[in-house]
Formats: structure tokens, C-alpha cells, sequence
């Protein structure tokens, strides 16, 4: 609670982010999403055990939870040791990592990814060359912090024929089942970055000449066959997915972002998906994506379902876009990942400490990753 002046009186006043809500099944006891971040500790794409510290740090209950991205295939990588969710080693190392998250009263969701071309031949089975809507090489760039194989360049694609776009489609759809088997409580389908779903919707990227490519509606479908295929394998309220119009990143950028955005929170009703997740165009913190005059709030009209934002939020204008309606819930990234306790912090209006962008990527079990302190223990 907040206390506010009013005719001469104090008043508490509610905390936006930390009311309650109800996203469809599940009861949240506020507003304040952890969202997906990319960390390479999952060795040889297995996770590991000091992923459920990690979780079950950020955890509290009623709260709501977004795994980071996991490969749904042995297609699906292009980076070293992120995880993954195609076998039964998989599965079997994701469960103790769930259970951490549920024991404490959590909600969470396991990220469905696949990368397409942002990969090189030494990420890829065989090493084959990466899979993509289209054939065009992605644009080398540094990739830095990160550990592993030189992520510096990207092998060129292939891209998929028509006939063996449904065995992806697949991939997705036994993914899902995989989570749900692991005991997520529903998935996130990453459609968003550059990955290779973007790669797909933005006619920057898609160049094809078949009913894959083309018109909006075109570009699209591979999106929306990979939601109804998923919807229908574990039910539409365990699904939800993240998008990205706005951003320019992985050389996918779109002519008309507004209307890609707004094509695809109507198109998505029709499914009954949980929530859709969109970046911000005013994403804050990221001097690789673009910003955009765009909004979200036609797409936020749009869609039926449960609205979450993203984009380097901080507490001051997560709550207004709370209190204006302009989402439901909000995803913290970095400032979750440096404030293990965020919900308790942003109650009490603390001093948040600062990420530590040197030790995203490293391969570390502890540092930048468990490490962060707790408001209890910073002011002890």
C-alpha cells in the first residue's frame, strides 16, 4: 500500500502491481512477471540443478513465472548451453527445477524456442546448415559475454521447403506435451526477436513466394498453426505467446509493425490462448532495438485473453501501465534477475540493485546468476 493525501487525510492507497489478479485458471496474487531470459548454464542443453535456486529464489506465491527460451528440437539451438525440451533427459531435469517453483506456491511457464537461422553449422545436428524462412545470411555481429562457440557469425540458412514445414509445426506441439509431462503449468511460444517464428511474420526476413511469404495474413500462418497445434495438444489456457513487432533485431524488421501487431492480436482470438505477451516499442535498455513511435494499446483492445508488457519496465511506470489498463501484468527481466525479491521491493518502494550485463551469458552456476542479494540480506 501506498499512502496518498486526500481532503486533508492519509490514505493507503493499493500498489497496481500488487493486486491481485486472475489470469484464467490460475490466481496471482500480483502483478509482477518474471520474464524468460537466456542463460547459458543448461550444459550440453540439459538443465541443471542450480536452476531451481534460481527459480525458486524469484518465486513467491500467486506468483507467475516465464521460463527462459528452450530448444524444441535438435534443430532449434543456436547458442551453447541454453535448454532444452525435446527428450526425456530433458523432461527428467526440468522436473525438480518445477517442483522448486511450485513448492513455494509459483505459477510457471516453460518458453518454446526455436532459433532458425541465428545458429551456425556447430549448433546444428550434423552440422547441417540452420533452418529459416528464407536462404538470406544473417548479418555477423559480436556477441558479447557469451561463452562457447564464436557466435560472431551465422552460417547461411536453408530455407524450409513447404512439405516439411508441418514436421516444425511438430516439434512445437511434442514440445508442449514434453513441459506439461515436466510439470509446467502451460508454455510461452517464443514469436518474438528475430527467432524463427519472426522469421516468418516480418517481410523483412521472408522472402518466399509461396503461401507462406507474401501477404500479412501469409506471413503469419506458420505463427498460427504453431498456436492452434500447441492449443490443441495441452489446451489453449496453458498457452500463451510472446511478440515482437516493433523490435529490429536479428535483421528481422517488419514495413508496418502496427498493423503486423494488431493482425495478430485479432488472428489470436480465435484460439482462446491464455495471454499474449508483446515488447514494448519503447523498449528502454536495448541500444539494438530500434525504438518505435508505436503503441501496444491496439493490440491490448484487441486481444481477448489475459495482456502481458515488456520493455525495461521499472516500478514507477509499471504501475501506471497497470492503473491506465495499458497491460495486466508486467514482465521484469533484468531487474528480476539482479532483485531475486522485486515484488517485496517494489511493495516497499526499496532501492533496487544493479544488474551486472558482464555475467549474463557466462557459463557460472553462481555468479550473476544466484548471487544476487536479497533486500533482508543488503540491509542486515
Amino acid at each position: 500500500m501506498e499512502k496518498k493525501i486526500d481532503n486533508g487525510r492519509e490514505e493507503e492507497q493499493p500498489i497496481p502491481l500488487l493486486t491481485p489478479y486472475k489470469m484464467g485458471p490460475f490466481q496471482l496474487s500480483h502483478r509482477v512477471v518474471l520474464a524468460p531470459l537466456t542463460r547459458q548454464r543448461s550444459y550440453g542443453n540439459v538443465p541443471q540443478p542450480h536452476a531451481a535456486l534460481y527459480y525458486s529464489q524469484r518465486t513467491t506465491k500467486g506468483g507467475f513465472l516465464i521460463a527462459e527460451a528452450t530448444g524444441v528440437s535438435d534443430t532449434a539451438q543456436g547458442y551453447t548451453d541454453t535448454p532444452g525440451i525435446w527428450t526425456k533427459e530433458h523432461v527428467e531435469a526440468w522436473k525438480p527445477i518445477v517442483d522448486a517453483v511450485h513448492a513455494k506456491g509459483g505459477i510457471i511457464f516453460c518458453q518454446l524456442w526455436h532459433v532458425g537461422r541465428v545458429s551456425n553449422y556447430d549448433a546444428q545436428p550434423n552440422g547441417q546448415a540452420p533452418i529459416s524462412s528464407t536462404d538470406k545470411a544473417l548479418t555477423p555481429r559480436v556477441q558479447s559475454n557469451s561463452t562457447g562457440f564464436d557466435l560472431e557469425y551465422y552460417s547461411p540458412p536453408r530455407r524450409l521447403r513447404k512439405e516439411e514445414i508441418p514436421n516444425i509445426v511438430n516439434d512445437f506441439r511434442l514440445a508442449a506435451i514434453n513441459a506439461i509431462e515436466a510439470g509446467f503449468d502451460g508454455v510461452e511460444i517464443h514469436g518474438a526477436h528475430g527467432y524463427l517464428i519472426e522469421q516468418f511474420m516480418k517481410d523483412e526476413a521472408n522472402d518466399r513466394t509461396d503461401e507462406y511469404g507474401g501477404s500479412m495474413e501469409n506471413r503469419c500462418r506458420f505463427a498460427l498453426e504453431i498456436v492452434e497445434a500447441v492449443s490443441n495438444a495441452i489446451g489453449p489456457l496453458r498457452v500463451g505467446i510472446r511478440l515482437s513487432p516493433f523490435t529490429y533485431f536479428n535483421d528481422s524488421a517488419d514495413s508496418n509493425p502496427n498493423a503486423l501487431g494488431l493482425y495478430m492480436a485479432e488472428a489470436l482470438n480465435k484460439y482462446g490462448i491464455l495471454y499474449l505477451h508483446m515488447v514494448d516499442p519503447k523498449l528502454r535498455f536495448n541500444p539494438n532495438f530500434k525504438r518505435h513511435d508505436g503503441s501496444l494499446l491496439p493490440m491490448r483492445k484487441a486481444f481477448k485473453g489475459t495482456f502481458l508488457a515488456a520493455g525495461g519496465y521499472l516500478r514507477e511506470d509499471g504501475n501506471e501501465a497497470i492503473a491506465e489498463n495499458g497491460a495486466d501484468l508486467i514482465a521484469y527481466g533484468r531487474w528480476f534477475l539482479s532483485n531475486p525479491d522485486l515484488p517485496r521491493r517494489f511493495e516497499l518502494n526499496a532501492p533496487l540493485t544493479k544488474y551486472d550485463s558482464s555475467t549474463f551469458y557466462i557459463s557460472d552456476p553462481v555468479i550473476g546468476y544466484t548471487d544476487y542479494p536479497f533486500l533482508e540480506t543488503t540491509t542486515a
